[in-house]
This record gives structure tokens, sequence and C-alpha cells, in this order.
């Protein structure tokens, strides 16, 4: 089974919110559809620009609290390495 570190962002350079899951493509559109009130419905953060696999939860877990320490240049510049345009990555996991 697989996990997944994830980031999500309101925009470019905007409000970003980091997350860890075993189904991120459920998980995304969870936040997408706005169905789990919380952090990221009030701030409108619904874009997937970043996301890394994992083969456990426990360094799923351990990463998430990782990232959740960077000061945010070091999150910008994570994105940015892999994902330079901000795409939105959700398309890339439905069919």
């Amino acid at each position: 089974m697989n996990f997944f570190v994830y980031i999500l962002a309101s925009r470019r350079n905007g409000t970003l919110y980091i997350g860890m899951t075993d189904s991120l493509a459920r998980r995304v559109w969870e936040h997408r559809s706005g169905v789990v009130p919380g952090f990221t419905k009030q701030y409108g953060v619904k874009t997937l620009v970043w996301y890394e696999p994992h083969n456990s939860r426990e360094f799923a877990f351990q990463r998430e609290r990782q990232l959740k320490k960077w000061n945010r240049k070091w999150k910008l510049e994570l994105i940015e390495r892999t994902n330079p345009t901000w795409k939105d990555l959700f398309d890339e996991l439905t069919p």
C-alpha cells in the first residue's frame, strides 16, 4: 500500500496546506469538494501542487511532520523544483 505526503495551494505562492493520506485522489477530491470543514475549506486551498509517495505510513508521517516544520521559502522551492508552473496535479491522479 502506498501513502502520500502532499501540498495543496490556494494559488501560485498562495496559502499552503500539507497533509498525508493513503488515498491521494480521494483526499484531494474531499478538499476540492469542501465536504470536510476545516483549514482548506476556509481558505480555498484546493490545488494539488506537489506530492510524494511512501511505502509506509510511518515514513509518510515523518515526512509530513518534517515539511510542516520547514519555512515557507523551502516549501515554495520544493514545489518549484518539480512543478514550476504550479499546474494542478489532480488530473494526473484520475483516469
